[in-house]
């Protein structure tokens, strides 16, 4: 099967392959803009900005991390990292992934919106009031992450109802994806919730709504899975895990290290204080929450809204900002290394262009 351009809003991607957001610092300007160089969508996650280039950009640090929601997400930061990625990829579609769960979403996206962002990838949570925020940027692409029909057809109906839009594009993320997952613990091992029983339907409430492309994730890892994903309806896949295994991936070299030793027994649903079960590597770090030994929960950031100021970490046991950004840094010992499904299967780190084309060619 040849890989046919697909197009979202007023962009044209040249391969159905959207990179997926990983942060903290795990698709920052490298990563997506070699992936958008090559024909792909590059994805700039806006997630712990403020530790872009060693915290460069960040007005306040306590203990050496960023102080509040302004730092933790720092606009200069973000666009210095556009502006990075722009010189990789000039003018090629490049989209950022604002966390619908995170404090000063609003902000969050208008600053990406500001920084050059050509689309808008949103997920944790249900973004029923997306296009609020980009009404000052009418030509950026809406794309939100969705685990179900019912979710699709409840944004669709708020977003006409009260924006007169529907969404570019839709991501429909299945319960096999690196990090926060859409589903319950048990619905993550349920037959009728994994993506391939997920695909059809969603399609189909897309195609109601006017034939909204929609894009599989979550244990996507070669061509054949592209392939089987368009069969079943798709018009593309988005990916994540695989493109850590590249030479230009924005992970500390450590935390590459940890998906090339582990084993599939290893990557396993964790608890967050996100609220949803998130999938990663089991280290160090977890065998001192399961022990209740984690490091001290000081919630310095205040990333994300379910967690409450610290109440949901100190309830299972880690900090999710202070842990993700410590992989981010190669924290081997301290790290919360997120990976999907396949991750063990990394074995071996090799360029963007490299991955592009046995993902577009399948050799």
């Amino acid at each position: 099967m040849e890989l046919k351009p697909v197009k979202i809003g007023k962009y044209t991607l040249k391969y159905p392959i959207i990179q997926g957001g990983m942060g903290v610092g795990i698709s920052w300007d490298k990563l997506a803009g070699h992936v958008s160089l090559e024909g792909g969508l590059g994805v700039i996650s806006s997630v712990g900005t403020g530790y872009y280039e060693d915290r460069a950009y960040v007005e306040k640090l306590v203990a050496d991390r960023p102080l509040e929601v302004e730092n933790f997400y720092s606009k200069k930061a973000l666009v210095k990292i556009f502006e990075n990625a722009r010189k990789i990829c000039g003018d090629a579609p490049l989209a950022c992934n604002v966390l619908y769960a995170i404090n000063d979403y609003g902000r969050v996206v208008e600053d990406a919106c500001e920084a050059g962002a050509d689309m808008i990838i949103t997920g944790a949570g249900l973004p029923t009031n997306m296009p609020e925020f980009t009404a000052d940027y009418p030509d950026v692409a809406l794309i939100p992450i969705v685990s179900s029909p019912k979710a699709l057809r409840l944004i669709c109906r708020r977003w006409e109802k009260r924006y007169g839009r529907i969404p570019d594009a839709v991501v429909l993320e299945g319960p096999l994806s690196g990090g926060h997952q859409g589903f319950t613990y048990e619905q993550c091992l349920m037959e009728e919730y994994q993506l391939e029983n997920l695909i059809g339907p969603v399609v189909k409430e897309a195609n109601n709504w006017g034939g909204i492309p929609v894009f599989a994730a979550g244990g996507i890892w070669d061509k054949k899975d592209i392939e089987r994903c368009i069969e079943l309806g798709a018009a593309g896949v988005q990916m994540g895990t695989r493109f850590i295994g590249t030479h230009e991936c924005d992970a500390h070299d450590n935390f590459k290290e940890v998906l090339l030793k582990a084993k599939k027994e290893d990557i396993l649903l964790l608890k967050s204080p996100v609220g949803y079960p998130a999938r990663g590597v089991r280290t160090n770090l977890i065998d001192l929450v399961d022990k209740r030994e984690g490091p001290a929960i000081k919630c310095i950031s205040n990333c994300v809204a379910p967690c409450k100021r610290g109440v949901e970490a100190k309830e299972v046991g880690y900090c999710i900002a202070d842990r993700l950004s410590d992989a981010y840094m190669g924290n081997k010992e301290l790290g919360l290394f997120f990976t999907g499904s396949n991750g063990y299967r990394i074995d071996e780190l090799i360029s963007v262009k490299e991955l592009m084309h046995k993902l577009v060619h399948g050799e």
